[in-house]
C-alpha cells in the first residue's frame, strides 16, 4: 500500500440538499478520523481463563477532529450554524485513494482562537449518527 499525502485528507459538509452535495471545508491544517467499536465480553468458565468477544456485538461509531485556519468560507458558516443548533446534518471524508467515508454527525465541539499578532483558527469535532458508509 503507497503513502497518501495528509492534504488529500479531507472533511466535505454537506449542503442540506437530498442527495446532498458536498463542499470542503476550507482552511483546515489537520484532519483525525477514529473508528470505534465497543467490545461485548462473553468469557464464562468455559474460556479457559482468556477473554471473549462477540462478533458484531456492541455500539460502533466514528469521531472526526480537525484544525485549521479560519477563512471564512460557506462551509464554514454552515458549519458554524450546525453548531449553535445542534443540528445533525451530512458529512464525507474522501482520501487521495478516491475512497470516501459518508455520514450523517453531529459537531460537538467548534473552538475559535486567535493571538494578537496571528491568524484566526478552529478545531472541531464531529460525532457519527447512525451507519458510516464507506466506498
Amino acid at each position: 500500500m503507497a503513502a497518501e499525502k495528509g492534504s488529500a485528507f479531507l472533511l466535505k459538509v454537506g449542503d442540506g440538499q437530498v442527495p446532498p452535495g458536498f463542499t470542503t471545508v476550507a482552511g483546515l491544517r489537520t484532519t483525525q478520523l477514529s473508528i470505534n467499536g465497543e467490545a461485548v465480553a462473553i468469557t464464562s468458565k468455559d474460556s479457559g481463563g482468556w477473554r471473549e468477544l462477540l462478533s458484531g456485538a456492541g455500539v460502533r461509531s466514528v469521531s472526526v477532529s480537525g484544525a485549521g485556519v479560519f477563512t471564512g468560507s460557506a462551509a464554514e458558516a454552515r458549519l458554524k450554524a450546525n453548531a449553535l443548533a445542534g443540528t445533525i446534518d451530512d458529512y464525507r471524508l474522501s482520501f487521495e485513494t478516491g475512497e470516501t467515508m459518508t455520514g450523517r454527525f453531529l459537531l460537538t465541539r467548534l473552538d475559535y482562537a486567535g493571538d494578537y499578532n496571528g491568524e484566526r483558527s478552529y478545531t472541531l469535532a464531529l460525532e457519527s449518527s447512525g451507519p458510516v458508509v464507506s466506498a
